[in-house]
């Protein structure tokens, strides 16, 4: 836990710069009263807020927006400092996180507003519809390594949705969640959104709160801690967790094009990406080119300093995994294409490429979130598909191919809640595609009309507009009703077609 204890202010912290440990900013450790009451203030803001319409929501939304985006030099240069990737990178997550804002902003109305369902010929004299409202108030709680996209794609939807937001950030980067809470209220004199900070038990409070949904974004292990809380009092969660992602290099791929996508995926932010690459299956008769190609891409990374392609592990104590991962896969008989244990500092992790790896081994297995790759050969496309999908998690997956049977097939059979066909990250940018896993790595969605629908409760209506030719719906149905009920039960469902 990358804090350092204010001791001159009793329940705060400070954040510290994991590029070289210098102290950021204290922050209080709100408790669960402080929580209370900021989920009690949400509760009358979101009555006020739902009261707003989809338009006058979008109007407000697409202020905060152009807010952030005026001022996201100054939002980058607080998650690069809190975080520790470049500020280029930090830029980067500022677009396509006010993407997806504002693809919620502009089309929550059209995908939520209440519609006509078609009755069917024995409730001729019924009209039907169904529309969404919102939960009320959603407890939002996001992680380190994009503190502002991956929030907010909760967030954004929720707020679209119509509901008010408590976001808790991960306590290494507070500063990121205060800041766009801050900009909200130059927006918005109503506390539709607000930020509680501290540490796991400020998490917890949150999620026995009282909110009427909770988002968490994290590891699989606390999310099932959170899951556990929710239950006590049957509140809705939808939980995006972590990955243990492949990616998938048959015999005719563009080998350059796979190779940087690879070395994007497993270095890029350090390797601390949920959705990165993290497992390479290729086929045997272009392994070799394709390792050398991504030796040759990482080669030319730069760690630290102001060219740096990355920064450090944001979560120091995350360097002790990864040292561990590459060590047992050396010791059980995988080579190092490119690094090893030495590649593993105090702060900062150099690429290692790691060839040849046992699948039971930890590097294989569990999720390593640093900046590290295995490859290993396969003998087709079928066996690294199956390779792929025997892991605890099903997050994300990619296949290379100039064949587009090839990937459509195997995008069909891989277990993951979103695949790239010939790029990695592809999806992140596309705001009408939902995300989210499968098995250990969670459930629901965020983004996308079904992220819309996830923030929201759907109601149905059904309006009786003249009396039914036959009365069925009484206590004193009459011989000839059920008589007819038995003539006609065969003719509409008797015939399949």
């Amino acid at each position: 836990m990358t804090l350092l204890a204010d001791s001159g202010t009793p329940g705060t912290y400070t954040t510290v710069d994991p590029r070289d440990g210098s102290a950021i900013e204290s922050y209080p450790v709100d408790d669960a009263a402080a929580v209370r009451a900021a989920v009690g203030r949400a509760r009358e803001a979101a009555a006020w807020w739902a009261a707003q319409d989809h338009a006058g929501r979008k109007r407000v939304l697409l202020r905060w927006k152009s807010a952030i985006a005026r001022d996201a030099a100054s939002l980058a240069q607080t998650i690069s400092r809190e975080t520790g990737k470049p500020e280029s990178d930090a830029l980067l997550e500022v677009m396509l996180t006010l993407t997806h804002l504002d693809w919620a902003a502009k089309n929550a109305e059209g995908v939520l507003k209440r519609r006509k369902v078609h009755a069917g010929l024995m409730n001729y004299n019924q009209k039907a519809s169904v529309g969404y409202e919102p939960y009320g108030v959603v407890g939002v709680i996001g992680p380190w390594n994009y503190p502002f996209y991956t929030p907010m794609g909760s967030i954004s939807y929720a707020l679209a949705a119509g509901n008010a937001v408590v976001f808790k950030p991960s306590e290494l980067t507070p500063g990121t969640a205060v800041w766009i809470a801050r900009k909200w209220a130059e927006v918005c004199d109503e506390p539709v959104l607000q930020a509680v900070t501290g540490d796991g038990a400020t998490g917890a409070a949150l999620v026995s709160s009282g909110v009427d949904k909770v988002a968490f974004t994290g590891s699989t292990r606390t999310a099932k801690k959170v899951m556990a809380l929710c239950a006590l009092s049957l509140t809705p969660l939808v939980a995006e967790c972590g990955g243990k992602d492949a990616l998938i290099v048959a015999a005719d791929a563009d080998l350059d094009a796979a190779a940087s996508f690879i070395a994007f995926g497993a270095f890029g932010n350090a390797g601390q990406t949920c959705v990165g690459v993290e497992r390479v299956y290729v086929d045997k008769t272009v392994a070799d080119a394709l390792i050398a190609k991504v030796v040759e891409r990482g080669e030319r990374v730069r760690v630290g300093g102001e060219t740096a392609t990355y920064g450090p592990m944001t979560l120091p104590s995350q360097t002790a995994v990864i040292a561990a991962h590459i060590g047992d896969a050396l010791e059980r008989g995988g080579t190092a294409a490119l690094g090893g244990r030495e590649s593993v500092g105090e702060r900062f992790v150099e690429p290692v490429v790691l060839v040849d790896v046992p699948e039971d081994s930890d590097a294989v297995r569990h999720e390593t979130f640093g900046p590290t790759v295995v490859i290993n050969t396969v003998s087709s496309v079928d066996e690294a598909v199956q390779r792929a999908n025997a892991t605890d998690y099903g997050l994300g997956a990619a296949v290379f191919t100039r064949s587009a049977a090839t990937g459509r097939r195997a995008a069909k059979q891989l277990r993951a809640g979103v695949v790239t066909i010939n790029s990695v990250l592809g999806f992140a940018g596309i705001p009408a595609l939902p995300f989210g896993g499968v098995k250990g790595s969670g459930f629901g969605r965020i983004h996308g009309a079904d992220g819309l629908r996830e923030f929201s409760t759907p109601k149905s209506v059904a309006h009786q507009t003249s009396k039914a030719a036959l009365n069925l719906l009484t206590l004193e149905r009459s011989h000839k009703d059920d008589h007819m009920v038995a003539r006609m039960l065969p003719m509409l469902h008797g015939r399949a077609k």
